[in-house]
């Protein structure tokens, strides 16, 4: 089966493509095409196509990947009704809960902080040590010793 695809050339972060027809089995860089169709730069965004060969390959059934089909059609190239059109992928947000853009707007007031500080106070009060009398604390280490001396 034939494809009409992208084959890269162009040096390193210096991309320029060519439109190419190739047997699906081979690799774009494998180098064996069919026939050359024209070229794509994506810096200046010059497409150049033979659009009386694209045309031929295409009523051969040759299958045109996702982005040649966006050329051919800014090229204004008339697709066969059998060429699917690149669906428009949404992305999902993983947790749109925890980012900053998502979350509720909430009011800057500088009386929250004093709020805070009073119910902490308060919750420190209520969960302290309760202080035990010196008193109380002396007689259980008696009670403690005069059971010692009657158990000797």
């Amino acid at each position: 089966m034939l494809v009409i695809r992208l084959q890269r050339t162009g040096r390193k972060k210096v991309a320029h493509f060519r439109i190419v027809v190739q047997d699906s089995r081979r690799t774009p860089t494998s180098g064996k095409i069919v026939a050359h169709l024209g070229h794509f730069n994506p810096h200046t965004k010059e497409i150049k196509i033979d659009k009386e060969q694209a045309v031929k390959y295409l009523s051969f059934g040759a299958q045109p990947s996702d982005r040649v089909v966006k050329i051919l059609k800014d090229q204004k190239i008339k697709l066969p009704s059998w060429v699917k059109e690149p669906t428009k992928q949404t992305k999902k947000v993983r947790f749109p809960e925890k980012r900053r853009s998502t979350a509720p707007a909430q009011p800057e007031s500088k009386e929250a902080p004093k709020e805070e500080l009073e119910a902490e106070s308060e919750i420190k009060e209520e969960t302290s040590v309760k202080e035990v009398p010196s008193e109380e604390v002396k007689e259980e280490p008696e009670v403690i010793e005069a059971q010692e001396d009657k158990q000797e």
